[in-house]
């Protein structure tokens, strides 16, 4: 019997990029059509799911006009479901995400970005129907509100992983409120501005903040870029309510350093943060942040345009830190780029364009001292930009990238790093034996080392 049942696993398949052929229809387990070669249509997808009964893992993102009636066809046949991933499918609606989550399927994961359909009623029956959930994407979805979102909080325990991007519509009432202190702790105090006119209350405001005597113990990963709506009263309910998560997203989002402040509770816990077109948080935020998350590997900074040489010192003293982006940062200066240099020599990506006060030899200064980067990324830096033969070693600029800014694109990674390194290495030794017979330096763009 066991042996039947071995050989029966073994027999499994997975298929990519094309639908089964029917001697497959029984054999596949996961079911995979991300950047089909041939265009699939909903009715094929829907005649081919019927007939696959082992299906574990289903992603369709490369179907956009997958609809309501295959993901029933889909929740009907595949008992043993596990995840499912409709990026992108804009014609599924309410009704194909809730007869998944009725017919009891052991599912552990769920994306469902980029569905314009998808309304509270769908996703407050995930989170009370999937109890096994681990993983969940509900970014670029218009129609969500905090009365959904409360329902993940209150009933998905073993969630590691939360994404809802670009939701305009969740505000504090979404997320835990902290225990102690009133959502109003972090607001401006009285009288210090002309009083607004009434208005009346909504009835998403009405909603009682969300107290939880439970914690999410489980939750690692938590992104929520572009939540413009909430303040940082929320973000001090999530850390409250969730002391583990190591990557927190919270790019685009009007915070203040009160948040960074509370994000320090995390400490060791925390691993990835992103804090990109966040604008008004300053050095203090970022020092605090630093000195007690002590474990942080990857910083987002980029767009932080209050932030000076200060952040980036304290920062440059996390013994674990791999990847820091500053881009846009323009106070920053070459005394940041000589303390990477100096006390950050395992760094392995950084990010420091449109960083006009950067100058050449700070560059070069930090390519001899981090043997271990693996890319830099320096475009329309005017030292750069002006040094000729430096171009040559640059990486292409992506095909999205159009105007103005192609032309001053600059970024170096694998060989073209240590490529850069011996180009400025030879340009040095080059301009100490002008230096030493009294001979004008002059600039080249070729490798070579003499001085005419």
């Amino acid at each position: 019997m066991l042996s039947l049942r071995a050989s029966f696993h073994e027999d499994m398949i997975s298929v990519f990029d094309h639908l089964p052929t029917p001697e497959e229809f029984r054999r596949v387990q996961h079911l995979i059509i991300k950047r089909p070669q041939v265009p699939i249509t909903d009715d094929a997808l829907a005649e081919a799911v019927i007939e696959c009964c082992s299906l574990q893992t289903v992603v369709l993102s490369g179907v956009p006009d997958t609809s309501d009636r295959t993901v029933v066809l889909i929740a009907q046949n595949a008992g043993d479901l596990e995840g499912i991933d409709l990026t992108n499918c804009k014609c599924v609606t309410d009704v194909g995400i809730v007869e998944l989550t009725a017919n009891s399927l052991p599912i552990h994961w769920m994306h469902l970005s980029g569905l314009q359909g998808l309304t509270d009623a769908a996703v407050s029956s995930i989170a009370k129907s999937c109890s096994r959930l681990a993983e969940l994407e509900l970014s670029d979805n218009p129609l969500l509100t905090a009365l959904s979102v409360r329902d993940i909080w209150s009933y998905s325990r073993k969630l590691r992983v939360l994404r809802i991007r670009n939701a305009p519509n969740l505000t504090d009432k979404a997320f835990p409120a902290a225990i102690m202190g009133s959502p109003d702790t972090f607001s401006s105090p009285e009288g210090t501005d002309k009083p607004l006119p009434h208005r009346p209350i909504t009835w998403i405001e009405k909603i009682p903040p969300l107290i939880l005597r439970h914690s999410s113990e489980n939750l690692r990963v938590l992104d929520l870029t572009y939540c413009k709506s909430m303040t940082d009263a929320a973000i001090r309910g999530i850390v409250m309510h969730a002391p583990r998560i190591q990557n927190i997203c919270l790019s685009g989002c009007l915070l203040t350093d009160a948040s960074l402040d509370a994000l320090c509770n995390l400490g060791e816990h925390l691993d990835i943060v992103t804090l990109s077109h966040v604008p008004k948080i300053t050095d203090r935020g970022v020092v605090s942040l630093a000195r007690s998350c002590f474990n942080l590997r990857v910083v987002d900074l980029s767009f932080c345009r209050l932030l000076t040489d200060l952040s980036v010192m304290e920062l440059a003293s996390l013994p674990s830190l791999r990847r820091l982006s500053l881009i846009r940062v323009q106070k920053l200066t070459d005394n940041a780029i000589f303390f990477l240099a100096d006390q950050c020599p395992k760094i392995e990506r950084l990010h420091v364009s449109f960083c006009d006060r950067i100058s050449l030899d700070a560059v070069h200064l930090l390519l001899k001292r981090t043997e271990q980067l693996q890319q830099l990324s320096v475009t329309g830096v005017p030292s750069i930009l002006r040094r000729i033969g430096v171009k040559r070693f640059s990486d292409l600029p992506p095909s999205s990238m159009v105007g103005e800014q192609k032309p001053t694109f600059r970024q170096f990674s694998g060989a073209n790093i240590e490529n850069l390194r011996t180009f400025l290495n030879k340009e040095e030794r080059r301009r100490r034996d002008c230096e030493a017979q009294n001979i004008a330096f002059v600039p080249r763009a070729d490798d070579s080392i003499e001085l005419y």
